[in-house]
């Protein structure tokens, strides 16, 4: 295993898919600039594993924060070459390779790596030049029908640059994990709190993103902190967005909140774009995930052997407008049960419940971004709930896990991020109906920085508890989720950090529930 020192000091870098004319791996070379002072400042990922291979990534930026979004790179492009091997000395190199690094994608590669032995693990780097990148370490999938005994992960949600350190990442890249899943707010689009870290933002982050080059810096800010860089280099990951990625509470073709002329539908579909396209650019994404204009497909599924899949939903894309505003909590909101309303988009939905039938892994994972509980804020006789979730799509949410029901999925868990808080809830079939039978667990990871320092309890979580009773469990710290999975059980441990406003931070785990396997519903360990 590599030690975090060692994954600092050694290094790893990724692809750029497919450029206009320029293919991502390519046999052509094109020299790295004589003084390019030190290509690999944000460090190297993979993800998105499968039996014979992974996805490799990383962004030539000597300069990261450049006001122009290029990084500090020219306009040439650049052969980045990669290795993969056996060993952490390269002594056994197993795939060798090079990708262009272009200035259309901000000189960024994702080669996609094949023709590697499943169920293991790798290690892998970066030349561009003379300069060699940290080393990464990397895990092939098992063989999809194949035994698998155990899978160990974590995910993670929500990190707000300004808002705190980093420090749930020093503690997440020391796990024992064979994976690692983003939920989404992976940036923000603004600076929405400043001072917690005692830093000023620098004059080129001090407005909201709204182009290509203000999105490359959010994500070469977040990308240039240690422990993120660390915690990527360690794992594979599974990445998708929510709506900070681009704009607070965007939904579809409809801008989030705000009053700017990027509501103007060109500005906003420009705008999209350029989101779209530099997050593509800062993840270990497929050539599949690279954006057309606006678009993107970022729904997806990831097996490990008999024991799990993966289904990675894009709740952001294809849905409708917020029911009765812009998705803060309301009372009677009629709208949000209408039959029409989607959070998915058709397409997707009929995606998804396909795979409930289809798919025979043990564990059914679905990676979602917004609360798919019922999430009541008034104890009441009345209900106070935000549209922006779930609950603002009522029939979408019948219909998954109606369909879950329907097809008899025994082992359905919903991980979720987003409210920067720690839930455990039930999922019924019928929400309107406390006897309608819980076919699902779901479990909401708080953020890594986003809101501060945190509290265990607040008088929000406890008027949450006491208006729903399918909600089991509420913390308001900052951390992330460990998942240790085998056939019989899954055992969810809430890691949660005392403060992110100053760094060194402890860790520890604040309660952990578990799932038996064809029972539905959590109990605490």
């Amino acid at each position: 295993m590599l030690s975090r020192r060692q994954l600092l000091r050694t290094g790893v870098t990724g692809s750029v898919a497919a450029l206009i004319g320029v293919s991502a791996v390519s046999s052509a070379r094109f020299a790295a600039p004589r003084r390019l002072g030190e290509p690999f400042s944000l460090g190297v990922a993979s993800g998105e594993p499968t039996p014979d291979g992974v996805v490799l990534w990383t962004r030539l930026a000597p300069d990261p924060l450049a006001p122009d979004g290029y990084g500090g790179m020219t306009v040439d492009p650049v052969t980045v070459e990669y290795e993969v091997a056996q060993d952490e000395r390269f002594a056994t190199v197993v795939a060798r390779g090079s990708a262009v690094a272009t200035r259309t994608l901000g000189h960024s590669v994702h080669p996609e790596v094949t023709g590697l032995a499943p169920d293991r693990w790798y290690f892998y780097r970066f030349r561009a030049g003379s300069a060699i990148s940290p080393v990464g370490r990397t895990r092939t999938a098992p063989l999809p029908e194949s035994r698998t005994e155990r899978l160990r992960f974590a995910f993670a949600s929500c990190q707000s640059w300004s808002s705190g350190y980093y420090t749930a990442y020093e503690h997440l890249g020391a796990e024992d994990l064979d994976l690692v899943v983003h939920l989404g707010d992976y940036i923000y689009e603004s600076s929405w709190v400043l001072g917690r870290r005692g830093a000023t933002q620098p004059p080129q982050l001090a407005d909201e993103a709204v182009d290509l080059a203000g999105y490359r810096l959010r994500y070469a800010q977040a990308k240039g902190e240690v422990p993120l860089q660390n915690a990527h280099a360690a794992f594979p990951w599974l990445v998708t967005l929510d709506d900070h990625e681009l704009d607070n509470n965007w939904a579809g073709e409809h801008p989030g909140l705000g009053f700017d002329v990027y509501r103007l539908p060109p500005l906003f579909r420009r705008r999209k774009a350029a989101a779209l396209q530099a997050m593509y650019e800062h993840q270990p994404m497929r050539l599949a995930q690279l954006p057309t204009g606006p678009s993107a497909l970022l729904h997806r599924r990831y097996r490990f052997g008999d024991l799990a899949e993966f289904t990675m939903i894009d709740t952001r894309q294809y849905r409708d407008a917020q029911a009765c505003g812009d998705g803060s909590a309301v009372t009677d909101c009629a709208d949000r049960f209408a039959t029409d309303r989607t959070i998915l988009g058709a397409a997707q939905r009929d995606w998804l419940v396909d795979g409930f039938a289809n798919s025979t892994a043990r564990w059914q994972v679905l990676g979602n971004q917004v609360a798919m509980a019922r999430s009541d804020y008034d104890p009441g006789p009345g209900e106070l709930l935000g549209t922006d979730a779930w609950d603002g799509y009522v029939a979408d949410r019948n219909t998954v896990l109606g369909a879950a029901a329907d097809h008899a999925v025994e082992n359905l868990v919903v991980i979720t991020g987003d409210r920067h808080e720690n839930y455990v809830a039930d999922l019924r079939r019928d929400f309107s109906d406390l006897r309608s039978p819980v076919v699902a667990t779901e479990f909401t990871g708080t953020s890594i920085s986003t809101g501060g320092d945190g509290a265990d309890l607040t008088d929000a979580g406890r008027m949450l508890l006491a208006a729903n009773p399918d909600i089991h469990f509420y913390n308001r710290q900052r951390g992330y989720v460990r998942v240790d999975l085998d056939h019989r059980r899954w055992r969810n441990d809430f890691r949660v950090v005392p403060y992110v406003s100053r760094p060194g931070a402890p860790i520890s785990t604040r309660a952990s529930f578990v799932v038996e396997d064809g029972v539905p519903g959590a109990t605490e360990a």
